[in-house]
Formats: structure tokens, C-alpha cells, sequence
């Protein structure tokens, strides 16, 4: 039987994810669950780990390492920031052991842009980039992290220079339960067939005049009620809407020749491609988790390769 190496876990905000890893990469066992750094501020975040790896009866020699907001001031243990601009390479370096546990555990740092005029930081999404490039990655590359909170980043031989953070995700939260919208979306199934027409219609129109997207939004409900249309197709206009004004800014710099590195899992994936296939940008999909594992493993190789033979 292969023997595990170490425990990979990204956790987000309201998301837990977990995997017993070998010393090849290989994914042994996997946990995921809603435990995210809210949830697991009231448990305790040493109780729900604990769980987890009892769950997947994990040594208890084994090494943990850990991404995201576990590591931010409200997390567990605070792991700091590399500021731009910032070698994916140093990520690796700066990981913050938690004291007090008998396990090696270690919180990889984020990212932050102490730029005044336009203040940003990122947790998790490093790692996905480091496992979606690697260390050595020439050239440019504009990487589209679709999320709550959406990230844009611009790397430069393996150098996080520049990168935005947009609330698409949240927005779409928000505006489809908590407005007028909520009656035009109402009974819209997520597992439906997506009503493309619609989604990439909304996409175009948002990108081409951005400033008009309060106005955009309000015609997924005035639409529905002048010449009918179902929950789906207002719930696609809305989406829709939201990530043309997001890619309207994503894409307002140069884009590479290759197009656009999109980090991304489920239905955002198929929702963000089909909206730079709207806007005929190439893009060169990377699955999320499969980025996420492959950053965890290089930073466990960085950390423990000397000490451990990892």
C-alpha cells in the first residue's frame, strides 16, 4: 500500500479541502466540507483538522501544509504577505509554522499590492498559481481566477507584478436574493441547461458599455415582464451581466497571444468560458483543484524535501 507523505488542505473562507497525499503527488483520500475559516473560527481550527484527519485516519507524524485564509489576521494563524512585486518562489519560503502543535503544520503566506491607489491581497490563489505555472514559467501570462471574489492577475517570469480583485461572485449572491432581481430569477434551477443565448448576449453588452451595467441589470427584470422568458434566462442575464463588466476590465490592458490563463472548477469554469468564447479571447483552461494540489505539493517539497526526504 502507498504510505502518505504529507496533508494538503486549502481553506477558504466557508470551504474546507483536504487531501492525503504520497510522496508522488498521488491523492490518497479526500475530505471536503463547509468548515471554512468562519465556521472554524467558532469550532476551533485545531478540533475541526482534527476531525478531518481522524477521518482519513492520517498518521500522526504526517506534515500538514495549508492555504488560504487560515492564514489571514482573522485565521488562525496569521502567515503575512509577499508583496509585489512578488516571485511565486518566495511564496515557498515564508510558510508560518503553528505553534503549539505537536504535527508539523504549516500556513503558506498571500499576496498583497501595497499600491495606494489601488490596495489589493489575495490567499489561496497564490498557490493555485503556483501550480498552474510553476517556478519557472517565461514570458507574460494574464491568469482569470473566477471565485467569490475574482482575481486578475499579471505574472512576468514567474513574478506576480500586478493583479485585481473583483466581487462578481458575492455581487451575484447578493443582487439575486436581496433585490427586485430576486422576483425575476425566482424558481431558476443551477443544474439546468444554461440558456447560452441569453448569458452571452448579457456578457457582450456589459463589456462593450460597462457603464451602463446598473441599467443592464434592471433589463433581466424588465425583459422578463415586457416580452416574457424564464427564471433561467433572467438568471443567466444577470450572470452574464456581471462578468462582461468583469472581463470588460480584466481585458482592458494587453492580452498575450496565447490569451488567458483561466483557473477555475465547475460551473464557473463552463460560465467563464463561454464568455471569453463571446468576446472571441482564446483561453487555456486549468482546472482549480488540480492547480491547487499541484502548488500545495511544490511548497511541501520546498519546505520538507531536506528535513523530511519528502
Amino acid at each position: 500500500m502507498t504510505e502518505p507523505a504529507y496533508v494538503a488542505m486549502d481553506w477558504g473562507t466557508s470551504s474546507f479541502r483536504l487531501w492525503l497525499v504520497d510522496r508522488a503527488g498521488q491523492v490518497l483520500a479526500e475530505r471536503r466540507s463547509g468548515e471554512g475559516m468562519l465556521a472554524a473560527a467558532k469550532a476551533g481550527f485545531p478540533a475541526v483538522l482534527q476531525s478531518h484527519l481522524a477521518a482519513i485516519e492520517a498518521p500522526d507524524h504526517l506534515p500538514v501544509l495549508v492555504c488560504g485564509m487560515a492564514g489571514a489576521k482573522t485565521g488562525w494563524v496569521e502567515a503575512g504577505y509577499v508583496d509585489t512585486p512578488a516571485p511565486l518562489a518566495a511564496v515557498l519560503k515564508q510558510a508560518v509554522r503553528v505553534p503549539g502543535e505537536a504535527r508539523d503544520i504549516r500556513i503558506l503566506p498571500g499576496i498583497a499590492q501595497r499600491d495606494a491607489s489601488a490596495p489589493d491581497v489575495m490567499r489561496g490563489e497564490e498557490t493555485q498559481l503556483l501550480g498552474a505555472l510553476g517556478l519557472k514559467a517565461a514570458g507574460e501570462a494574464l491568469v482569470c481566477m473566477p471565485g467569490t471574489h475574482s482575481k486578475w492577475v499579471r505574472v512576468k517570469d514567474g513574478v506576480v507584478e500586478r493583479f485585481s480583485t473583483f466581487m462578481t461572485g458575492e455581487l451575484f449572491s447578493v443582487i439575486s436574493r436581496e433585490t427586485i432581481l430576486s422576483l425575476a430569477v425566482a424558481g431558476a434551477d443551477e443544474d439546468e441547461a444554461h440558456d447560452i443565448a441569453s448569458f452571452k448576449a448579457a456578457v457582450r453588452a456589459a463589456h462593450d458599455a460597462p457603464a451602463f451595467v446598473a441599467n443592464h441589470l434592471f433589463g433581466a427584470r424588465s425583459r422578463q415582464l415586457l416580452f416574457g422568458g424564464t427564471p433561467a434566462a433572467a438568471r443567466e442575464t444577470l450572470s452574464g451581466t456581471l462578468i462582461g463588466v468583469e472581463l470588460a476590465a480584466g481585458l482592458s490592458g494587453s492580452v498575450p497571444q496565447a490569451g488567458v490563463r483561466l483557473i477555475a472548477a465547475g460551473r464557473l469554469a463552463v460560465l467563464y468560458r463561454l464568455a471569453f468564447e463571446a468576446l472571441s479571447v482564446n483561453v487555456d483552461p486549468v482546472d482549480a483543484d488540480e492547480a491547487a494540489r499541484r502548488g500545495l505539493s511544490m511548497a511541501a517539497a520546498a519546505i520538507w524535501t531536506k528535513s523530511k526526504d519528502l
